[in-house]
């Protein structure tokens, strides 16, 4: 059975993004952005694999291969071009969301903003809190301290 390569580690994140991020703005908003997804989640950030932080986690099984393993639930990662910001499933509600969200760009399952300000906040923790209740529907739920009713 195939794992997933990215797991959870024990490196300190708030000594990577101190050591990591290239400017003030993107530590601030890695900040900010921990504070938001750790009062949606009510779980402590944790660093994955080498650049991501996660919320939560729950375990993974792929419909289409016999990769599984345990991972995330909400998350993002300060890189140089962008925040990723983990945050997003694809669900019908949630293009209507994407609409008012800002300036981003759109990956496969990933959203890049340049910095936080260039979007919506409000709109960000609904996109996370519709995240959450899917996967909370959808999978095994291994850690999530938060009331998503």
């Amino acid at each position: 059975m195939s794992e997933l390569k990215t797991k959870q580690s024990k490196e300190d994140v708030y000594q990577f993004i101190e050591a990591y991020v290239d400017s003030q703005q993107k530590r601030d908003d890695s900040l900010e952005l921990i504070n938001i997804m750790q009062e949606a989640t009510g779980c402590e950030p944790k660093m994955w694999g080498d650049s991501m932080i996660g919320f939560g986690k729950y375990h993974y099984k792929s419909d289409r291969s016999k990769q599984q393993g345990d991972w995330f639930l909400i998350g993002f990662s300060p890189r140089k071009a962008a925040i990723s910001l983990y945050v997003y499933t694809g669900c019908d509600e949630q293009e209507k969301l994407l609409s008012q969200l800002g300036k981003y760009k759109m990956g496969k399952a990933c959203i890049y903003a340049k910095k936080l300000s260039d979007i919506q906040i409000d709109v960000l923790k609904k996109l996370m809190y519709s995240t959450l209740k899917l996967m909370q529907e959808k999978h095994s739920i291994i850690e999530l301290n938060a009331s998503l009713t």
